[in-house]
């Protein structure tokens, strides 16, 4: 017997509730929510973002300053051709810097595969690099004989460390949570500009309005006497 004055009840405290979200419609502009939704529409129809395009800019860096440093290393030791031959051909895990070169190569291919061509949302990929470029560089540190072999002994192994953790805090703290934000508030003027067109509808348009169609011929005619 009680449910009609129930139902009533919550009809009537749901209408009160959606009262502010009805008011937060109204203020809004249309023309500028959906001048927003257009700029975020342009940058998916970009294909990546500016925070992203910059990373992917940090990783090449990276690969280029590694090898740029490993050049110059080259150089010192009296040569490059020589020197290539002894590093690469003769290759010895206690005083080359060629697997440094190599790993720099390792994380340059998979973070622009992951994060430029598969656009992944994910920080595994960085993870992943950086971790074994970490545990790489400690065991090479640790074993090999880098630090009697001069100030490249110790330049290149740290300065490919710090790249490797700047890479990831660039990513974790900057990439992702700022594409993260931009869909939400992608979706938010979305929903918005949806809700504020129903709220909203546009004048109608000079070919909405019609006349009439014309009476049957001989209809107006007055009538003969």
């Amino acid at each position: 017997m009680n449910r009609v004055p129930d139902d009533a009840e919550n009809a009537h405290s749901s209408s009160v509730e959606s009262c502010p979200s009805l008011r937060d419609v109204h203020s809004i502009n249309p023309a500028q929510l959906m001048a927003r939704i257009e700029s975020y529409e342009g940058r998916e129809k970009k294909g990546i973002s500016d925070v992203r395009r910059t990373f992917c800019l940090f990783v090449t860096f990276d690969l280029l300053f590694i090898t740029l440093l490993w050049i110059i290393e080259l150089n010192v030791k009296g040569g490059i051709e020589t020197t290539l031959e002894k590093e690469v051909l003769q290759y010895d895990y206690s005083s080359s810097y060629f697997d440094i070169f190599l790993l720099a190569v390792f994380r340059f291919k998979v973070l622009i595969l992951a994060y430029a061509m598969c656009r992944l949302r994910h920080w595994w990929a960085i993870a992943f690099t950086t971790a074994v470029t970490s545990a790489f560089l400690l065991a090479k540190v640790i074993i090999s004989q880098l630090f009697s072999q001069g100030a490249f002994g110790y330049v290149l192994p740290i300065i490919s460390f710090i790249l490797a953790w700047i890479e990831t805090w660039f990513l974790d703290f900057k990439v992702l949570p700022q594409e993260a934000e931009e869909e939400n508030r992608f979706l938010i003027a979305q929903d918005a500009s949806e809700r504020a067109a129903l709220l909203h509808p546009g004048v109608l348009s000079d070919g909405q309005f019609y006349s009439p169609p014309e009476s049957v011929a001989g209809s107006h005619k007055k009538p003969s006497l």
